[in-house]
């Protein structure tokens, strides 16, 4: 999956700010509960614009995405259905990408029903990967102030297909592994709606050091920061906070009300001092091919994004 606010673990750095006011009742912080609402509400369907090579198929409740670099499977947040009719539901997402020699990622939120939808996803052969925290940020909140950056970097807004693969080699260099594959879905967005996205990278002496980009959600109040990984030299510089207000700046000339993030367990903490509020989690539950598929037991039953 890719990794939405990450920065990793390493990273843990972040000016305290008093969290926004309003939403309070009875003593209660109901903020959390309607931002959560919101976002149930907008952002369990499909974006308007896929990339190139991009298609968005419905198979009863649930998006499915094909054409990345692995398949994605959500849905709202009730699905539906129960037992065995959802055994077959999750069945049919795994054979799909199965005869296309794919992964799939399905996305899992903690507040979903029904509640043996993970446990079900487990015996048909999906791994949960790292659990995120979903937090949501009032722009009018986020977007005070300047950013500021350390002596030596700036940051700057790109669009050249050359950039985004020097941001690819820089995550490659984070995480260990090859992310040459971010580069190719960067420049899928950019070419198909270059409205709907804002890429920046963090630069010194001419090499980036971090990036980060902006999504919209057309026809939603949302954007989503994705990104912020941060070469290990470099974090705990404050990069990491001046992507997020250089964002939420940009948001807020668009007329976005909310930023969303699937926060890391290295980011959630930094974001919440700057004003976001943490409101369910998510989990990716992940199926490989060379996993296998797990037998159905004697009842065919397949109780695990």
């Amino acid at each position: 999956m890719t990794k939405s606010e990450t920065e990793t673990k390493a990273e843990t750095e972040a000016e305290t700010r008093g969290k926004p006011g309003g939403g309070e009742a009875g003593g209660i912080d109901t903020l959390p509960a309607a931002l959560l609402s919101a976002y149930d509400a907008q952002m369990r369907t499909a974006p308007p614009h896929p990339p190139a090579g991009v298609s968005y198929e419905q198979d009863g409740p649930l998006l499915r995405i094909v054409g990345q670099f692995r398949g994605f499977v959500s849905g709202p947040r009730d699905l539906g259905v129960r037992g065995t009719d959802l055994d077959q539901l999750i069945a049919r997402q795994r054979d799909f990408f199965a005869a296309r020699g794919e992964a799939l990622e399905w996305k899992t939120r903690g507040h979903d029903e029904p509640a043996d939808l993970t446990d079900r996803l487990r015996a048909a052969g999906f791994v949960p990967e790292e659990r995120e925290t979903v937090v949501i940020g009032r722009v009018e909140d986020l977007a005070a102030g300047e950013p500021a950056t350390p002596d030596g970097v700036t940051l700057r807004q790109v669009t050249a297909d050359a950039d985004m693969r020097r941001i690819a080699a820089m995550e490659s260099t984070v995480w260990g592994a090859d992310w040459s594959w971010l580069a190719d879905d960067l420049i899928g967005r950019v070419a198909a709606a270059p409205d709907e996205i804002a890429v920046h990278v963090a630069e010194a002496d001419g090499e980036v050091v971090s990036a980060a980009w902006l999504v919209f959600r057309a026809g939603t109040e949302f954007a989503s920061p994705w990104g912020g990984s941060t070469l290990a030299e470099w974090r705990g510089r404050g990069i990491y906070r001046a992507l997020v207000a250089v964002r939420a700046a940009l948001a807020a000339e668009r007329g976005v009300r909310y930023l969303h993030v699937d926060a890391s367990d290295g980011s959630a903490p930094i974001l919440r001092r700057l004003g976001f509020h943490a409101v369910t989690t998510t989990t990716p539950y992940v199926w490989t091919p060379d996993a296998g598929t797990p037998d159905a037991g004697a009842d065919g039953r397949l109780p695990a994004e």
